[in-house]
């Protein structure tokens, strides 16, 4: 075996002739595939080699491409028309006077505000209400407007429930005082009156100290007021019917206040 630093020999002419001959013929078939996939450089375009050389023109063609008007014409905005809907708010007999009395005062902010169609049906003892096709635009007008009827029913001022059109957050909780613990007779009674006070002085506090609306009918109590001040009013009105004393009740409620009125 020679060095690997040793000089190397030419190969013979007689290896390269033999080479050679045993390579196999090449057909004219080949020669003319070979044409075809190696084409030269004088077969192609100039248009496509000013393209391959020129970078900066062909930007400049696609910011005009991209410059250009679209095909298409902008959609045009047709106007929302919302399914006509019917609600009908039962009026209880006791509710039937007040809301006569009232209701030069009732309807306006109905048809004014929530652009709706309102109509008392006295032989059903209900108030009618309606979306119009037109004039109604609010989804939430029907159901806000059944709210606000359904607070008049349960006995809150004309104002108060006035306020659920204006404000969002404003919500009703009405529970019984047997949900709460199970009494009858006097004893309901004394509960009741634990609730409302002497002259409705304990039931003014708390309205005044949880920002609510508290209206009592019978048994049961309605409360109106935000998320977090139907939480305090109806852990005071609780208190008292489990029977709790006023006194203690109503420094509960100064805390409460003094801390709401940190937040806020």
């Amino acid at each position: 075996m020679p060095a690997p630093t040793a000089l190397q020999r030419a190969p013979d002419a007689l290896a390269i002739e033999q080479t050679i001959h045993n390579a196999p013929p090449s057909t004219a078939a080949d020669d003319n595939m070979l044409l075809t996939m190696n084409p030269t450089t004088s077969d192609s375009h100039p248009e496509q080699e000013a393209q391959q050389t020129d970078p900066i023109s062909s930007n400049r063609d696609m910011e005009v491409d991209v410059a250009d008007k679209s095909l298409f014409a902008p959609e045009l905005a047709t106007p929302t028309r919302l399914r006509v809907e019917e609600r009908k708010i039962r009026i209880p007999p006791h509710r039937m006077t007040p809301l006569k009395t009232n209701w030069p005062k009732i309807y306006p902010p109905l048809v004014d505000h929530l652009k709706l169609q309102v109509r008392m049906n006295l032989p059903k003892k209900t108030v009618e209400l309606r979306t119009s096709p037109t004039h109604t635009t609010d989804p939430s007008a029907l159901q806000k407007g059944a709210d606000f009827l359904s607070a008049f029913t349960l006995g809150f001022d004309l104002d108060d429930a006035i306020a659920l059109l204006r404000l969002d957050d404003l919500y009703i909780q009405s529970f019984e005082v047997k949900d709460v613990k199970t009494l009858s007779g006097e004893h309901l009674s004394r509960a009741v009156g634990r609730i409302a006070g002497k002259d409705g002085k304990t039931k003014f506090a708390i309205e005044n100290a949880s920002r609510t609306r508290i209206v009592l009918a019978d048994s049961k109590v309605h409360i109106l007021g935000g998320f977090k001040n139907l939480g305090v009013a109806r852990e005071a009105v609780v208190s008292l019917i489990l029977g709790s004393p006023p006194g203690k009740v109503y420094g509960n409620l100064k805390t409460v206040g003094a801390r709401m009125k940190e937040r806020f």
